[in-house]
């Protein structure tokens, strides 16, 4: 019997699960979901054949080596600052690893050492990072393989709320961590535009004017995401005069975000002892410790309002920063209800030059949660990961190492069975 231990059964891991356990079910293999709320795994698996909840303490390696030697592969829905733990013990037992997460650096250093071992670590297995690379490489290297000579590069993907759900002045909704809602984009970004390598820092980020149109709905903004040019070399695109990984976001959050942004909102100092403290008490609080007045337009106030900076509403947290603050206040105002549904939507334009004609393909996704449980992002983000750990314990994915799924022997038959879960491309293109 072949034996799946998955760590971490939040948001993320929901649709995951549940494809596991359906999978489980039909291969008659066992499924441990382990986290550190028990009632929640218990809640996820709803006692399901095949399954077991365990809780533990990540942090305690007892547990961890006690569960991890006893499965046949492993994966790491945690935060990515644990996925070492994971990682190590899962090279001291000699078992396969999958994660959602960008390569943590410090597993990058035993790359030798899980290649050595015939182990298969396979990381940025979900959404973003994840199906981004499997589709982006599908398209390069068929246009590579026609002869095709790529001269600009973007890709975009975002995690929104679907139009139908659409009912707040910051037309979104929080489908994953939120902190990292908050703090995104903070470390600025680096890309290439027109053969010049450019850096954008995070008070220009948020423009609502840069946008791009996906069929069949209206426009988004996009803002550059992180380092791009790390993947240049990864998509073989070096010499790509221009390239850029984009996030997307409604146009009003860009413009709301920016003025979050320039008030100083994403501050991670602990400064702001909220036992006593309203909301709109810690915003004056806040300008003043910062010198700033508030000059946010007539739409950006509104905007604010609801995210209760002009409320009397008590905090009552003990000391927080803003961002911890503002944290609160959008878990609380942009959450998704019940029955919401959320939208993730990614495209990749490609320009690419064949036999002395110019061409543009444009290649999108769009995919709808179900409700506020079954969500997109769930979709988006566990399904690669349960394919993938389902082929390699079928050995239909033999190859070892440390990877991320930018080879066709992983992409072509992950995106294939993707394509089964609904989770399907729709491309065009025209020559320019």
């Amino acid at each position: 019997m072949k034996k799946i231990l998955l760590f971490g059964a939040g948001k993320s891991a929901t649709v995951l699960i549940e494809y596991l356990k359906k999978k489980c079910l039909e291969y008659t293999w066992q499924l441990t979901v382990a986290d550190n709320d028990l009632k929640l795994v218990e809640s996820k698996l709803r006692g399901a054949q095949y399954t077991t909840a365990a809780a533990i303490d990540i942090n305690n390696g007892e547990q961890r080596m006690q569960l991890i030697s006893q499965a046949d592969i492993v994966i790491s829905m945690l935060p990515a600052s644990l996925h070492f733990l994971v990682a190590q013990t899962c090279i001291e037992t000699g078992r396969h690893l999958l994660t959602a997460s960008y390569v943590d650096k410090n597993i990058q250093t035993s790359a030798s050492l899980i290649k050595e071992k015939g182990l298969l670590f396979l990381c940025e297995m979900g959404l973003d990072p994840g199906i981004d690379h499997m589709s982006a490489m599908q398209l390069i290297h068929r246009i590579k393989n026609d002869g095709g000579n790529i001269t600009s590069f973007y890709s975009h993907c975002g995690g929104l709320v679907a139009p139908e759900s659409d009912d707040n002045p910051w037309h979104y909704k929080i489908s994953w961590n939120p902190k990292n809602i908050i703090l995104a984009g903070k470390a600025g970004a680096v890309y290439k535009k027109d053969d010049e390598t450019l850096s954008m820092p995070y008070e220009l980020l948020f423009d609502e004017n840069r946008t791009i149109h996906i069929p069949d709905y209206e426009k988004y903004a996009w803002y550059p995401n992180r380092d791009s040019l790390s993947y240049s070399v990864l998509y073989g695109l070096e010499r790509c005069g221009t390239f850029i990984r984009t996030t997307l976001r409604h146009p009003d959050f860009c413009y709301g975000w920016k003025q979050v942004v320039a008030l100083k909102l994403t501050d991670e100092v602990k400064r702001y002892d909220t036992d006593q403290l309203s909301y709109r008490t810690f915003f004056q609080q806040h300008l003043s410790h910062h010198g700033l007045t508030d000059n946010s337009s007539p739409k950006q106030k509104e905007m604010l309002a609801y995210l209760k900076l002009y409320s009397d509403d008590a905090i009552g947290q003990g000391v927080l920063s803003a961002a911890e603050i503002i944290q609160l206040s959008a878990e609380d105002r942009l959450m998704l209800h019940t029955k919401d549904r959320d939208m993730i939507i990614m495209m990749h334009e490609i320009m690419h030059k064949e036999s002395n004609v110019h061409k543009k393909i444009s290649s999108s996704l769009v995919v709808k949660g179900d409700n506020k449980l079954e969500t997109a992002m769930a979709k988006t983000v566990g399904l690669p990961l349960g394919i993938a750990a389902v082929m390699i314990l079928k050995d239909e994915i033999k190859l070892r190492g440390l990877h991320i799924p930018v080879v066709p022997e992983i992409y072509e038959p992950v995106l294939e069975e993707l394509g089964k879960e609904g989770i399907v491309f729709r491309e065009e293109e025209i020559e320019l």
